[in-house]
């Protein structure tokens, strides 16, 4: 029997190639349906991210919720650790960070109460497949167990699946938004 870091792997890669894909084919408004969610939760503190490889750019929302509250984007300080949030909009200095990420040259960290989470696969239930470092399962479960907080899947319709392998350290999507549309989770 296969072993469960093994199905991941095979999971990851094959993710990687559906992705690329849908990222050649993208067009400016990919973030458009995130704009409009965003919209409901004006003033709320939030991080988006730091496209990197073929990821959907949130950026273009990220700019728009800046004009009505604080927004960030995470930083990695250390392997095994949760993320941490720095201050950002869109004229922030930005320099390389950990696997390639952009962070603020001069970081002000906060704590959001929203996190659009990068992804490679997703499914209908709140899964998600990242990249394997566990920084945002480790994240949300450290900042849920403060308070409620929205975790926002943003990824390419394409980038769906019909099951993930998932571990009970794999902390689930809230709402899955991609640019054709928004997927609400129902959870148990």
């Amino acid at each position: 029997m296969t072993d469960l870091a093994e199905v991941k792997a095979a999971a990851r890669k094959a993710a990687f190639a559906r992705r690329k894909p849908l990222f050649e084919a993208a067009t400016a408004a990919q973030a458009g349906y995130l704009s409009e969610v965003l919209a409901g939760y004006r003033g709320v503190p939030l991080s988006g991210y730091m496209p990197i490889r073929t990821e959907i750019d949130p950026r273009p929302a990220m700019a728009e919720a800046c004009a009505h509250g604080p927004v960030g984007v995470p930083v990695i300080e250390a392997a095994d650790s949760p993320l941490k949030f720095a201050l950002w909009t869109p004229e922030t200095v930005m320099v390389p960070g950990a696997f390639g990420a952009a962070i603020p040259d001069d970081p002000a960290f906060f704590e959001p109460e929203i996190l659009i989470v990068p992804l490679l696969a997703f499914d209908r239930r709140g899964g998600r497949l990242g990249y394997g470092g566990g920084f945002y399962d480790r994240t949300l479960e450290m900042l849920r167990a403060k308070r409620p907080t929205l975790a926002i899947g943003f990824a390419f319709a394409g980038q769906e699946v019909a099951d993930l392998p998932l571990e009970g350290t794999d902390q689930p999507l809230d709402l899955i938004v991609t640019e054709a549309g928004v997927i609400e989770i129902a959870h148990p």
